[in-house]
């Protein structure tokens, strides 16, 4: 009995240095990462702020010194509401759109894809990958050929079944009808990752629960809002975050559906129209002002993310 209780022999000094010494190897390891992470990112964005306070045209470009305006471009860009006001509030609201129908768009599939078999499930499966894996460049070319002006397929099935000509009818010149394009375009790339990402997590529900809920008499619609829902909370909020980043920085849908046949004035977003007034027009002191503004915007809207995140590490 005296070997049991025994108690165990006190470490070492030299035992007891190796756990106080810091270990310098990860970061040896990181460094080379790091360096190549804050020369690609970290000089763009002090090149950008430096910009913003300066008067900076094609002049500039050329050889010209820069003149310091300190925050006269953000005043000229923020007191500008037929421009950047008018602009960022087209762009919030398209982002709102899109969220929400690509949330319950996915939402809507994820849960077909549970309810299927595993044959058609693999067909759905294998659809959404396809949609997710074509280049958004090559995916909004495909559909500005399907609403183009005189060959397209809309305007020749609308011919076929109504009788009237239409030939020669711009979808993409009415700005209604072009975000409406818009949003399916995004939305037909978008609702493959929110579908997995749903999938995943409505998977990970035990059937135990499901099952106990339907005999108590709960419908459908009652099982997924109490159930279902609240375990995917989550993951909901996270690709909420996420989807509304990815839609308020829209570009390149965008600037391809304009060069077809959009209207510029009329369709401008805030990732499109900060490459207009930079590289188009060469006012590269404003075009950084707004791109300094644009990212607070998105930082703020990363802020719930990133806070989440931390929180579920710590735990």
């Amino acid at each position: 009995m005296s070997s049991v209780l025994q108690k165990p022999p006190a470490p070492t000094r030299q035992l007891i240095r190796q756990k106080r010494r810091p270990s310098y190897l990860p970061w040896l390891l990181l460094s080379a990462s790091m360096i190549l992470v804050g020369v690609m990112t970290g000089y763009p964005v002090v090149r950008l702020l430096v910009m913003s306070f300066q008067e900076y045209e094609r002049a500039q470009l050329m050889g010209q010194p820069a003149e310091w305006v300190g925050l006269d471009n953000y005043a000229t860009v923020l007191t500008d509401v037929e421009g950047f006001w008018t602009v960022l509030a087209r762009s919030f609201a398209l982002m709102v759109v899109l969220v929400v129908t690509t949330l319950v768009l996915g939402m809507l599939v994820a849960l077909l894809m549970i309810r299927i078999g595993k044959g058609m499930r693999l067909l759905v499966s294998v659809g959404l990958l396809l949609a997710w894996a074509m280049p958004s460049l090559a995916a909004t070319t495909v559909w500005g050929w399907v609403f183009d002006t005189q060959y397209g397929v809309v305007n020749n099935l609308l011919t076929a079944i109504t009788g009237d000509r239409w030939f020669g009818h711009s979808w993409l010149l009415n700005p209604w009808s072009f975000f409406l394009i818009l949003t399916c375009i995004v939305v037909w790339g978008a609702v493959p990752f929110v579908a997995f990402t749903l999938y995943a997590g409505l998977t990970q529900i035990p059937e135990e629960v499901m099952e106990a809920a339907q005999l108590d008499g709960a419908s459908a619609f009652q099982r997924f809002r109490l159930i279902q829902v609240p375990y995917v909370r989550s993951i909901i909020t996270v690709l909420v975050i996420l989807s509304m980043i990815w839609d308020l920085k829209l570009f390149t849908q965008v600037f391809v559906l304009q060069d077809i046949g959009g209207d510029r004035e009329l369709t401008n977003t805030i990732g499109v129209y900060v490459y207009q007034m930079g590289m188009a027009q060469g006012h590269y002191g404003l075009a950084s002002a707004i791109g300094v503004i644009f990212v607070i915007v998105m930082l703020a809207i990363s802020y719930p993310y990133v806070r989440r995140t931390l929180r579920e590490e710590e735990l």
